[in-house]
C-alpha cells in the first residue's frame, strides 16, 4: 500500500485546543491598534496581525492563520482585510468579521481622507514623508519577527525547509499571482506527496501553540454545556449568513447610493475591481490605473501617482486608495461608497469559503497538503520583509532603525504597535 492509499484510509486529525473567549469591544480596540501600526502593504497587516493575536494574547494558532492566509491568496480582493475578516470569524462569527474589517481599515480611511483633503487644497504633501523615515525599516523588523515565528511553527523537517526558502527567493525575485499561485500549487503537492510520518500514520497533531488548531469559533464555545459541544452550522448556511450579514450594509449603502448617479458608480466600480483583483494590492495598481485614469477619467496620472504615494504613508491595506479616488470624486460620501465596494464584497466571499478550511482540518491528505503550504508561507513571509526593506532609505539610520526593532520585537517582545511609533518619532527626529 502506497503513501496515498495510507492517507486515504488515515482518520481525521484531532481538533485542538479551544480558542479563549474574546468580546467584541476587545477585537474592535484590537484591531484599531492593528490597523494603526501596519504600514507597508498587506503583508505588514498580516504580520502585525500575527504579532497581535497569535504571538502576543494567544487567541488563534499560527497555522490557523496560516490557513486563512492561503485561503485569502486564493481569493479576490484585498489579501490583508480578508485574512482580518477571516480572524474575526473564527473568533466571534459574522459579528467579529464585521468588528475587525471595520477596526483594521477605519485608521487608513481616516488618514487617507485627511491627507487626500490636504493634498487637494495645496497639492503638496512633502512635508509629511519626513515623518514616516523610520516606519519602513520598523515594519520591515515586524515581518522578519513575523516569518521567524512562522517559521519555527510550520518548519519540522528539510523538506519544509526547502519549500520555505524556495518561496522566498522566487517571491522575492518574481513577485505576482502567477509566482504565488506556482509556489503554493508546488507546495501543496510536495506537502501530500512527502507527508510527514505523523501525518502519513493518521496521528493527531501535538497540541501546542504552533500548531494546534481550534476546533470550533469561539463565540460558539463562550455558550459552555451542551451548547459548546453543539455542530457548527452547515457550510451552505454558514455561506449564506455571511454573504447576507456582510452584503446588508453594501446594499443599504447601495440603496443611499442610488439617490446619486456618482456614488452608485462609485460603488459598483470598486466592488467589481475587488472581485476582478487576485494576488494582492500591488496586483490592483494595473487595473485601478486603467478604470479611474483611462476609463472614468476621476483622477489625472499626477493625481494617480501621488494618490498611490500617500498610501504607502499610511497604514493599511494599498487598496485604501479607493478612499481617495471616492474623496477627489464625491467627498467624504465618495470615500466611503469607494472602500465599501473595495472592501465587503470580496470578505463576504471569504468568509463563505472558510468552511472549506474547517472541512480540510478533518481530512489527513489535506493537511499533509497544508504542511507544505504553510512552509511555503513562512517562506513568503520573508520575501515580503524583503520587497519591503528595499523601499527603506539607505543609510545608516534605516539600519539602526530596523535592527532596534527587530531585537525588541523578539528579545522584549514589545507591542509591534509602539514599536512603530518610536521608529517614526526617532526617524523624524533624526531630520
Amino acid at each position: 500500500m502506497g503513501i496515498s492509499e495510507e492517507l486515504r484510509l488515515a482518520p481525521p486529525v484531532a481538533p485542538g485546543p479551544t480558542v479563549p473567549a474574546v468580546s467584541l469591544a476587545t477585537l474592535a480596540l484590537l484591531f484599531l491598534r492593528i490597523g494603526c501600526s501596519s504600514v507597508g502593504g498587506f503583508m505588514a497587516m498580516v504580520a502585525v496581525t500575527q504579532h497581535m493575536v497569535v504571538d502576543k494574547r494567544r487567541l488563534l494558532s499560527t497555522e490557523d492563520l496560516l490557513d486563512g492566509l492561503a485561503l485569502a491568496s486564493l481569493m479576490p480582493g484585498p489579501v490583508a482585510i480578508n485574512v482580518v475578516a477571516y480572524v474575526g470569524y473564527r473568533l466571534r462569527g459574522v459579528a467579529g468579521a464585521v468588528v475587525c474589517m471595520l477596526g483594521a481599515v477605519l485608521p487608513a480611511f481616516v488618514w487617507i481622507c485627511a491627507l487626500g483633503t490636504l493634498y487637494f487644497r495645496y497639492g503638496n504633501m512633502d512635508a509629511v514623508r519626513t515623518v514616516f523615515l523610520g516606519v519602513t525599516p520598523a515594519i520591515t523588523a515586524v515581518v522578519l519577527a513575523s516569518a521567524w515565528r512562522l517559521w519555527r511553527g510550520a518548519v519540522r523537517d528539510w523538506r519544509q525547509g526547502a519549500l520555505a526558502l524556495g518561496a522566498a527567493l522566487l517571491l522575492t525575485a518574481l513577485p505576482g499571482l502567477p509566482s504565488t499561485l506556482l509556489v503554493l500549487a508546488a507546495a501543496a503537492w510536495t506537502g501530500w506527496k512527502y507527508p510527514r510520518p505523523a501525518l502519513a500514520a493518521g496521528a493527531p497533531a501535538p497540541a501546542t501553540d504552533a500548531n494546534a488548531a481550534p476546533a470550533a469559533p469561539a463565540h460558539r464555545q463562550q455558550q459552555g454545556g451542551d451548547d459548546a459541544a453543539a455542530p457548527t452550522p452547515r457550510p451552505r448556511r454558514r455561506a449564506a449568513t455571511a454573504l447576507a450579514a456582510l452584503g446588508l450594509p453594501a446594499a443599504a449603502l447601495a440603496l443611499l447610493a442610488a439617490h446619486s448617479a456618482v456614488l452608485f458608480t462609485l460603488l459598483c466600480a470598486f466592488a467589481g475591481m475587488s472581485l476582478l483583483t487576485f494576488g494582492g494590492g500591488y496586483v490592483f495598481i494595473p487595473l485601478l490605473q486603467h478604470t479611474v485614469v483611462d476609463g472614468y477619467g476621476w483622477l489625472s496620472q499626477r493625481e494617480f501617482v501621488d494618490g498611490l504615494a500617500l498610501t504607502q504613508l499610511s497604514p493599511g491595506p494599498v487598496m485604501i486608495s479607493s478612499a481617495f479616488v471616492g474623496l477627489k470624486v464625491a467627498g467624504l460620501a465618495g470615500a466611503a461608497a469607494a472602500s465599501a465596494g473595495m472592501f465587503i464584497p470580496s470578505a463576504a466571499l471569504m468568509l463563505a469559503a472558510s468552511g472549506m478550511v474547517e472541512r480540510l482540518r478533518r481530512s489527513a491528505p489535506a493537511q499533509a497538503a497544508l504542511a507544505g503550504v504553510r512552509a511555503a508561507l513562512a517562506g513568503m513571509v520573508f520575501g515580503a520583509a524583503v520587497t519591503i526593506g528595499r523601499m527603506a532609505a539607505p543609510s545608516w539610520l534605516s539600519l539602526a532603525l530596523g535592527g532596534a526593532a527587530l531585537l525588541a520585537l523578539l528579545r522584549w517582545r514589545v507591542d509591534a504597535a509602539w514599536v512603530v511609533a518610536a521608529a517614526a518619532l526617532l526617524g523624524w527626529l533624526a531630520l
